[in-house]
C-alpha cells in the first residue's frame, strides 16, 4: 500500500505544479454555481473557462488540461454538448470530472449519466446518495435504485458508498471523491478518509461544485486520486480555517475563497488523513 508520505509528497507537487503553471480547467457546469467553481479555481491557482455550446465544449476538450462536467441545471442544448464533449476527452486521453448532481431526476440527467459510464470520467465526485446511485444506473456493485435519491441533498452516510465508490473507481480506472462529513477518496485500491471542513458548507450553495472544479484543476497536474485527494484536502482546510473567522454563511464564503488562496502546499498535504485499504 502507498505510504502516507508518498501520498503527501504528490499532493505538494499537485499543488506546486498549478500555482506555477495557471493551467486551464474549463467547465461546463451547474447555472447556480459557475461563479463560485471559476473564483475556487482561479483561488487555488488554476484558469477558469465556463461554456455551454457544443462546439464550445469539443474546444475545451481539445485545448483545455482537464474538464469539469457538472449536470446540475441542464439546458436543452445539454443533450448535444455533454456526451459530444465527454466522447472527445475519452479519445483525446484528457482527465475530467464528472459530478452526477441530482442523478435520477428526470429522463434527460438519466439518459446522459447512463452514456458517460462508456466514457469513463477520470474522477468522479459526488454526495453518497449520488455515489450510490450512480453505481447502481451503471449496474455495479454496492450500486442502490434511482428513487433512493432525493434532488441534490444526501440521504445516505459516506460509509454508506464506500463500496460503489471502490466500484466505479475500478469501473473506470481512475477516482471517486465522496462528500460529506468525513470524506471518501478511493482509487479502487487504497481509501483515504480526509477531515474537516465547516458546517457552512451547507449553507452555501456550490460548495460540492466548487470542489469539482478544483479537482479538475489538480487533475492538469497529478493522478486521478492525487487530484481528487489534494482538492478534497483543500477544501478541509480552507472551510475549517475559514468557520473560525466569521458568524454565517455569507462571510464565511468569503473567507473560504481567502483561505483556498493562502493555503501552503505543505498545509494542504498535512490536512488530516487515514489510508485505509479498500
Amino acid at each position: 500500500m502507498i505510504s502516507k508520505m508518498d501520498i503527501q509528497n504528490s499532493m505538494i507537487q499537485a499543488v506546486e505544479t498549478v500555482r506555477k503553471e495557471n493551467p486551464m480547467a474549463g467547465s461546463i457546469t451547474n447555472t447556480v454555481t459557475i461563479n463560485f467553481v471559476a473564483n475556487a479555481q482561479l483561488a487555488v491557482g488554476g484558469s477558469a473557462a465556463m461554456v455551454y455550446l457544443p462546439d464550445e465544449g469539443e474546444f475545451l476538450a481539445k485545448n483545455g488540461g482537464a474538464t469539469y462536467i457538472n449536470v446540475g441545471t441542464l439546458l436543452p442544448v445539454y443533450e448535444d454538448t455533454l456526451p459530444h464533449t465527454a466522447k472527445i476527452l475519452q479519445e483525446m486521453k484528457k482527465p475530467w470530472v464528472l459530478d452526477p448532481v441530482a442523478v435520477g431526476i428526470g429522463s434527460l440527467r438519466t439518459q446522459l449519466l447512463r452514456q458517460f459510464k462508456e466514457y469513463k470520467p477520470t474522477v468522479i465526485r459526488g454526495n453518497a446518495s449520488e455515489i450510490l446511485a450512480l453505481a447502481g444506473l451503471w449496474g455495479l456493485d454496492g450500486g442502490t435504485k434511482l428513487s433512493n435519491v432525493r434532488g441534490v441533498d444526501s440521504m445516505d452516510s459516506v460509509s454508506a458508498a464506500r463500496n460503489a465508490a471502490i466500484a466505479l473507481a475500478r469501473w473506470t480506472g481512475g477516482a471517486v471523491a465522496v462528500s460529506g462529513e468525513t470524506d471518501l477518496i478511493t482509487d479502487g485500491s487504497v481509501v483515504v478518509l480526509s477531515h474537516g471542513g465547516s458546517h457552512f458548507m451547507e449553507k452555501i450553495t456550490g460548495a460540492g461544485c466548487a470542489l469539482g472544479g478544483v479537482i479538475a484543476v489538480y487533475a492538469t497536474a497529478a493522478s486521478p486520486f492525487i487530484a481528487a485527494l489534494t482538492g478534497t484536502a483543500v477544501f478541509n482546510l480552507a472551510g475549517s480555517r475559514a468557520e473560525k473567522k466569521v458568524e454565517g454563511p455569507g462571510s464565511f464564503q468569503v473567507h473560504f475563497l481567502n483561505e483556498l488562496y493562502k493555503a501552503s502546499a505543505e498545509d494542504i498535504a498535512n490536512n488530516p488523513f487515514e489510508i485505509e485499504e479498500a
